[in-house]
């Protein structure tokens, strides 16, 4: 089954792409941009970059993050109650986007009336949680 003008296989490449960079920023204990991943997966994985300019590119790029959380919980069984998509944001901006909160709320992780504070907290929570759960141990840096 195709979506968005690509193929299974694509989506496959993509969001294995994309999960590994995000894993990778967390362990660097940083965040991304949408921009940055583009160009990242587009380097990666040689597929074509997703058309931010047009609202069904945007929304492409959301149904990848939204592959990448949930194949993320099936690799990593741990991270069932954390969203790698908490460490993308819009340039010049310091939040998720609004596909972020929404699949949270259908994991059950964010209440279906969450106030904007709620949702920040929640974000502010997954972005540390996910710092935390891929920061090396700090035992090596103690030798």
């Amino acid at each position: 089954m195709s979506a968005y003008g690509r193929d299974e296989d694509e989506w496959d490449q993509l969001a294995e792409s994309g999960r590994t960079f995000l894993v990778e920023r967390a362990r660097l204990r940083k965040a991304t941009t949408y921009t940055e991943l583009n160009s990242v997966l587009v380097k990666r994985t040689g597929h074509r970059a997703f058309d931010f300019e047009r609202a069904h590119e945007r929304a492409a790029m959301g149904h990848l993050l939204g592959l990448i959380v949930l194949r993320h919980h099936e690799r990593d069984p741990a991270t069932s109650r954390l969203m790698l998509s908490a460490l993308v944001h819009y340039l010049g901006a310091n939040d998720a986007g609004s596909g972020f909160y929404e699949l949270a709320k259908q994991l059950g992780l964010l209440p279906k009336k969450a106030s904007k504070a709620e949702k920040e907290e929640f974000w502010i929570f997954q972005v540390n949680a996910l710092y935390d759960h891929y920061d090396p141990p700090r035992a090596q840096d103690e030798s």
